[in-house]
Protein backbone atom coordinates (compact mmCIF):
# COMPACT_ATOMS: atom_id res chain seq x y z
CA UNK A 1 0.00 0.00 0.00
CA UNK A 2 2.85 2.30 0.99
CA UNK A 3 4.44 1.43 -2.46
CA UNK A 4 1.41 2.35 -4.21
CA UNK A 5 0.75 5.65 -2.71
CA UNK A 6 4.40 6.36 -3.00
CA UNK A 7 3.72 5.86 -6.90
CA UNK A 8 0.62 7.62 -7.40
CA UNK A 9 2.75 10.48 -5.52
CA UNK A 10 5.61 10.37 -7.77
CA UNK A 11 2.96 10.24 -11.00
CA UNK A 12 0.85 13.55 -9.40
CA UNK A 13 4.49 15.43 -9.60
CA UNK A 14 5.72 13.92 -12.55
CA UNK A 15 2.31 15.48 -13.99
CA UNK A 16 2.45 18.74 -12.31
CA UNK A 17 5.88 19.35 -13.63
CA UNK A 18 4.71 18.71 -17.21
CA UNK A 19 1.68 20.74 -17.34
CA UNK A 20 3.83 23.61 -15.54
CA UNK A 21 6.36 22.88 -18.64
CA UNK A 22 4.07 23.41 -21.57
CA UNK A 23 2.11 25.84 -19.58
CA UNK A 24 0.86 27.96 -20.61
CA UNK A 25 -0.35 26.87 -24.25
CA UNK A 26 -3.70 28.86 -24.21
CA UNK A 27 -5.13 31.81 -23.42
CA UNK A 28 -5.24 32.48 -19.97
CA UNK A 29 -8.73 34.10 -18.25
CA UNK A 30 -8.21 36.95 -16.19
CA UNK A 31 -11.56 37.61 -13.55
CA UNK A 32 -12.19 41.13 -12.27
CA UNK A 33 -13.72 41.29 -9.12
CA UNK A 34 -14.89 44.95 -10.19
CA UNK A 35 -16.44 46.67 -13.22
CA UNK A 36 -14.66 48.00 -16.09
CA UNK A 37 -13.24 51.60 -14.99
CA UNK A 38 -12.47 50.68 -11.18
CA UNK A 39 -9.52 51.04 -9.99
CA UNK A 40 -9.04 46.93 -9.46
CA UNK A 41 -9.85 46.80 -13.17
CA UNK A 42 -7.29 49.80 -14.08
CA UNK A 43 -4.62 47.57 -11.89
CA UNK A 44 -5.49 44.04 -13.35
CA UNK A 45 -5.42 46.24 -17.44
CA UNK A 46 -2.56 47.11 -16.46
CA UNK A 47 -0.91 43.72 -15.29
CA UNK A 48 -2.37 41.51 -18.10
CA UNK A 49 -1.64 43.97 -20.90
CA UNK A 50 2.27 43.06 -19.97
CA UNK A 51 1.61 39.61 -18.60
CA UNK A 52 0.41 38.25 -22.32
CA UNK A 53 3.98 39.37 -23.97
CA UNK A 54 5.32 37.75 -21.06
CA UNK A 55 3.53 34.95 -21.18
CA UNK A 56 3.10 34.72 -25.39
CA UNK A 57 -0.48 33.63 -24.56
CA UNK A 58 -3.14 36.36 -24.64
CA UNK A 59 -4.61 37.18 -21.04
CA UNK A 60 -8.62 37.80 -21.39
CA UNK A 61 -9.95 40.26 -18.57
CA UNK A 62 -13.49 39.69 -17.50
CA UNK A 63 -15.31 41.37 -15.33
CA UNK A 64 -17.66 40.03 -13.25
CA UNK A 65 -18.53 42.64 -10.55
CA UNK A 66 -21.64 40.90 -9.13
CA UNK A 67 -22.01 40.44 -5.51
CA UNK A 68 -18.96 42.43 -4.48
CA UNK A 69 -16.48 40.62 -6.46
CA UNK A 70 -17.96 37.46 -4.76
CA UNK A 71 -18.81 35.96 -8.31
CA UNK A 72 -15.68 36.33 -9.47
CA UNK A 73 -13.97 34.71 -6.65
CA UNK A 74 -16.71 31.89 -6.46
CA UNK A 75 -15.67 31.37 -10.13
CA UNK A 76 -12.18 31.22 -9.83
CA UNK A 77 -12.54 28.49 -6.85
CA UNK A 78 -14.30 26.43 -9.03
CA UNK A 79 -12.46 26.30 -12.00
CA UNK A 80 -9.78 23.94 -12.90
CA UNK A 81 -6.88 24.03 -11.49
CA UNK A 82 -4.58 24.30 -14.17
CA UNK A 83 -3.22 27.99 -14.32
CA UNK A 84 -5.83 29.13 -17.11
CA UNK A 85 -8.10 30.59 -14.89
CA UNK A 86 -7.14 33.38 -12.05
CA UNK A 87 -8.59 36.23 -10.60
CA UNK A 88 -7.46 39.97 -9.51
CA UNK A 89 -9.64 40.48 -5.99
CA UNK A 90 -10.10 43.10 -3.61
CA UNK A 91 -10.60 42.55 0.56
CA UNK A 92 -14.06 42.51 0.50
CA UNK A 93 -14.65 38.77 -1.02
CA UNK A 94 -11.55 37.74 0.33
CA UNK A 95 -10.99 38.51 4.23
CA UNK A 96 -14.77 41.16 4.92
CA UNK A 97 -17.39 39.34 3.27
CA UNK A 98 -17.27 35.71 4.31
CA UNK A 99 -17.07 37.31 7.58
CA UNK A 100 -20.84 38.79 7.01
CA UNK A 101 -22.29 35.69 5.16
CA UNK A 102 -21.77 32.32 4.18
CA UNK A 103 -19.83 31.99 0.54
CA UNK A 104 -19.63 29.89 -1.98
CA UNK A 105 -16.07 29.13 -1.55
CA UNK A 106 -13.58 28.87 1.50
CA UNK A 107 -10.39 31.24 0.67
CA UNK A 108 -8.28 29.02 2.72
CA UNK A 109 -9.34 26.11 1.08
CA UNK A 110 -10.05 26.71 -1.99
CA UNK A 111 -7.99 29.28 -3.34
CA UNK A 112 -4.42 29.78 -3.94
CA UNK A 113 -2.88 33.16 -3.42
CA UNK A 114 -0.30 34.70 -6.23
CA UNK A 115 0.78 37.79 -5.46
CA UNK A 116 -0.43 41.11 -3.61
CA UNK A 117 -0.77 43.64 -6.66
CA UNK A 118 -1.37 46.95 -4.76
CA UNK A 119 -2.94 48.87 -1.84
CA UNK A 120 -4.44 52.41 -0.89
CA UNK A 121 -6.41 54.12 1.42
CA UNK A 122 -9.98 55.21 0.92
CA UNK A 123 -11.12 58.77 0.99
CA UNK A 124 -13.71 59.75 2.42
CA UNK A 125 -15.72 62.37 0.41
CA UNK A 126 -18.84 63.79 -0.15
CA UNK A 127 -21.33 65.81 -2.96
CA UNK A 128 -20.57 69.13 -3.06
CA UNK A 129 -23.50 70.39 -2.13
CA UNK A 130 -23.45 68.89 1.53
CA UNK A 131 -22.74 71.49 3.87
CA UNK A 132 -19.89 70.00 5.47
CA UNK A 133 -16.03 70.90 4.89
CA UNK A 134 -14.33 68.38 7.32
CA UNK A 135 -15.26 65.23 9.34
CA UNK A 136 -16.71 66.52 12.54
CA UNK A 137 -19.07 69.20 10.40
CA UNK A 138 -20.35 66.10 8.44
CA UNK A 139 -20.55 64.18 11.72
CA UNK A 140 -22.48 66.77 13.26
CA UNK A 141 -24.73 67.45 10.21
CA UNK A 142 -25.47 63.56 10.32
CA UNK A 143 -26.94 63.94 13.91
CA UNK A 144 -28.82 67.17 12.86
CA UNK A 145 -30.46 64.68 10.05
CA UNK A 146 -30.45 60.88 10.96
CA UNK A 147 -31.40 58.59 8.27
CA UNK A 148 -31.57 61.14 5.77
CA UNK A 149 -27.56 60.39 4.68
CA UNK A 150 -27.25 57.91 2.90
CA UNK A 151 -23.76 56.72 1.96
CA UNK A 152 -22.52 54.70 -1.36
CA UNK A 153 -20.22 51.83 -1.69
CA UNK A 154 -18.42 50.09 -4.10
CA UNK A 155 -20.11 46.36 -2.82
CA UNK A 156 -21.55 44.71 0.41
CA UNK A 157 -18.52 44.11 2.32
CA UNK A 158 -15.83 46.09 0.98
CA UNK A 159 -13.26 48.56 2.75
CA UNK A 160 -15.77 51.04 1.31
CA UNK A 161 -18.47 50.02 3.00
CA UNK A 162 -16.93 48.65 6.24
CA UNK A 163 -15.80 52.08 6.29
CA UNK A 164 -18.78 53.60 6.47
CA UNK A 165 -20.35 50.89 8.95
CA UNK A 166 -17.12 51.99 11.52
CA UNK A 167 -17.60 55.77 11.19
CA UNK A 168 -21.57 54.80 11.48
CA UNK A 169 -20.97 53.06 15.07
CA UNK A 170 -17.51 55.24 16.26
CA UNK A 171 -19.36 58.28 15.69
CA UNK A 172 -23.08 57.87 16.76
CA UNK A 173 -24.13 58.72 13.53
CA UNK A 174 -27.42 57.35 11.53
CA UNK A 175 -26.32 57.13 8.11
CA UNK A 176 -28.21 54.78 5.30
CA UNK A 177 -25.91 52.11 3.25
CA UNK A 178 -26.56 51.81 -0.52
CA UNK A 179 -24.11 49.05 -2.24
CA UNK A 180 -23.25 49.17 -5.46
CA UNK A 181 -20.84 47.02 -8.14
CA UNK A 182 -17.94 48.53 -8.47
CA UNK A 183 -16.98 52.48 -8.08
CA UNK A 184 -18.40 53.96 -11.16
CA UNK A 185 -21.89 53.71 -10.18
CA UNK A 186 -21.12 54.56 -6.54
CA UNK A 187 -19.08 57.58 -7.38
CA UNK A 188 -21.81 58.69 -10.12
CA UNK A 189 -24.35 58.32 -7.29
CA UNK A 190 -22.51 60.73 -5.28
CA UNK A 191 -22.01 63.12 -7.91
CA UNK A 192 -25.68 63.04 -8.62
CA UNK A 193 -27.07 63.42 -5.27
CA UNK A 194 -28.22 60.10 -4.84
CA UNK A 195 -25.80 59.06 -1.85
CA UNK A 196 -24.30 62.04 -0.13
CA UNK A 197 -21.14 60.43 1.00
CA UNK A 198 -19.06 57.68 -0.08
CA UNK A 199 -15.49 55.72 0.77
CA UNK A 200 -13.37 54.73 -1.70
CA UNK A 201 -9.55 54.86 -3.32
CA UNK A 202 -8.38 57.54 -4.87
CA UNK A 203 -8.30 57.09 -8.71
CA UNK A 204 -12.19 56.89 -9.14
CA UNK A 205 -12.76 60.12 -7.23
CA UNK A 206 -9.54 61.95 -8.29
CA UNK A 207 -10.91 63.66 -11.09
CA UNK A 208 -14.32 64.55 -9.89
CA UNK A 209 -12.83 65.81 -6.33
CA UNK A 210 -10.29 68.36 -8.62
CA UNK A 211 -14.01 69.55 -10.74
CA UNK A 212 -15.52 70.59 -7.62
CA UNK A 213 -18.36 67.81 -7.80
CA UNK A 214 -16.75 66.10 -4.68
CA UNK A 215 -15.48 67.33 -1.41
CA UNK A 216 -12.55 64.94 0.30
CA UNK A 217 -13.10 65.61 4.14
CA UNK A 218 -10.63 62.98 5.44
CA UNK A 219 -8.33 59.51 4.73
CA UNK A 220 -7.97 56.61 6.21
CA UNK A 221 -4.55 55.49 6.11
CA UNK A 222 -2.25 56.27 9.43
CA UNK A 223 -0.49 59.45 7.97
CA UNK A 224 -1.69 61.53 5.60
CA UNK A 225 -2.02 60.64 1.57
CA UNK A 226 1.20 62.14 -0.27
CA UNK A 227 -1.79 63.16 -3.29
CA UNK A 228 -3.54 65.04 -0.82
CA UNK A 229 -1.13 65.93 1.40
CA UNK A 230 -3.58 68.56 3.07
CA UNK A 231 -5.98 66.27 3.59
CA UNK A 232 -6.27 65.30 7.09
CA UNK A 233 -6.79 61.36 8.13
CA UNK A 234 -10.46 59.68 9.70
CA UNK A 235 -7.70 59.35 13.00
CA UNK A 236 -6.48 62.78 13.19
CA UNK A 237 -10.48 64.12 12.83
CA UNK A 238 -11.48 62.62 16.22
CA UNK A 239 -11.14 58.53 15.67
CA UNK A 240 -8.02 57.41 17.12
CA UNK A 241 -6.83 54.16 15.55
CA UNK A 242 -9.27 54.29 12.51
CA UNK A 243 -6.98 52.96 9.46
CA UNK A 244 -8.01 50.62 6.94
CA UNK A 245 -6.52 50.25 3.69
CA UNK A 246 -8.19 48.78 0.10
CA UNK A 247 -5.74 46.16 -0.85
CA UNK A 248 -5.85 43.36 -3.48
CA UNK A 249 -4.27 40.50 -5.32
CA UNK A 250 -3.74 37.53 -7.67
CA UNK A 251 -5.37 34.49 -6.82
CA UNK A 252 -5.65 31.00 -8.67
CA UNK A 253 -7.59 27.66 -8.21
CA UNK A 254 -6.30 26.01 -5.25
CA UNK A 255 -4.48 22.52 -6.31
CA UNK A 256 -2.69 24.35 -9.30
CA UNK A 257 0.50 23.08 -9.76
CA UNK A 258 3.05 25.63 -7.67
CA UNK A 259 5.41 25.72 -10.72
CA UNK A 260 2.44 27.60 -12.14
CA UNK A 261 2.08 29.71 -9.32
CA UNK A 262 5.81 30.43 -8.95
CA UNK A 263 5.80 32.23 -12.78
CA UNK A 264 2.81 33.98 -12.15
CA UNK A 265 4.19 35.56 -9.28
CA UNK A 266 7.63 36.02 -10.95
CA UNK A 267 6.02 37.81 -13.90
CA UNK A 268 4.33 39.47 -12.17
CA UNK A 269 6.46 41.23 -9.38
CA UNK A 270 8.46 42.30 -12.37
CA UNK A 271 5.73 43.80 -13.69
CA UNK A 272 4.86 46.10 -10.72
CA UNK A 273 8.90 47.41 -11.11
CA UNK A 274 8.44 48.31 -14.74
CA UNK A 275 9.01 51.78 -14.96
CA UNK A 276 5.89 52.69 -16.87
CA UNK A 277 3.46 50.75 -14.85
CA UNK A 278 4.78 52.32 -11.64
CA UNK A 279 4.43 56.26 -12.86
CA UNK A 280 0.58 54.88 -14.55
CA UNK A 281 -0.42 53.68 -10.99
CA UNK A 282 1.37 55.72 -8.34
CA UNK A 283 -0.19 58.26 -10.59
CA UNK A 284 -3.53 57.01 -9.49
CA UNK A 285 -2.94 56.73 -6.11
CA UNK A 286 -1.73 52.65 -6.02
CA UNK A 287 1.23 51.87 -4.04
CA UNK A 288 2.49 48.70 -5.74
CA UNK A 289 3.36 45.73 -3.32
CA UNK A 290 4.34 42.65 -4.89
CA UNK A 291 5.98 39.97 -2.83
CA UNK A 292 5.35 36.00 -2.49
CA UNK A 293 2.52 33.87 -2.28
CA UNK A 294 2.98 33.15 1.51
CA UNK A 295 2.69 37.08 2.59
CA UNK A 296 -0.32 37.56 0.61
CA UNK A 297 -2.05 34.57 2.48
CA UNK A 298 -0.41 36.05 5.55
CA UNK A 299 -2.50 39.33 4.23
CA UNK A 300 -5.76 37.70 4.11
CA UNK A 301 -5.93 36.29 7.27
CA UNK A 302 -4.49 38.90 9.22
CA UNK A 303 -7.12 41.09 7.64
CA UNK A 304 -10.17 38.77 8.38
CA UNK A 305 -8.53 38.49 12.01
CA UNK A 306 -8.12 42.52 12.07
CA UNK A 307 -11.80 42.72 10.96
CA UNK A 308 -13.58 39.40 12.63
CA UNK A 309 -14.12 41.35 15.95
CA UNK A 310 -14.44 45.01 14.47
CA UNK A 311 -17.84 43.53 12.71
CA UNK A 312 -18.86 41.67 15.73
CA UNK A 313 -18.71 44.70 18.34
CA UNK A 314 -20.15 47.01 15.56
CA UNK A 315 -22.88 44.44 14.76
CA UNK A 316 -21.95 45.32 10.99
CA UNK A 317 -24.52 43.07 8.25
CA UNK A 318 -24.82 42.77 4.69
CA UNK A 319 -27.97 44.70 3.85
Amino acid sequence: MTRQIAAALLLAVAASAACAQSWPDKPVRFLMSAPAGSSIDVVGRAIADKLKDRLGQPVVVENKPAAGGVVAVGETAKAAPDGYTMVLAFNGPLSITPLLQKTQYDVQKDLAPVITTTSQPNVLAVNAQVPAKTVKELVAYAKANPGKLNYASVGPGSSSHLNGELLKSLAGIDIVHIPFNGSPPAVTATIQGETQMIFAVMQPLQAQIQAGKLRALGVTSAKRFPLLPDLPTIAESGYPGFVSLAWNGVLVPAGTPKPVIARLNAEINAILKEPDVVQKLNGQGFELVGGTPEEFAALIKGESDKWAPVIKAANIKID
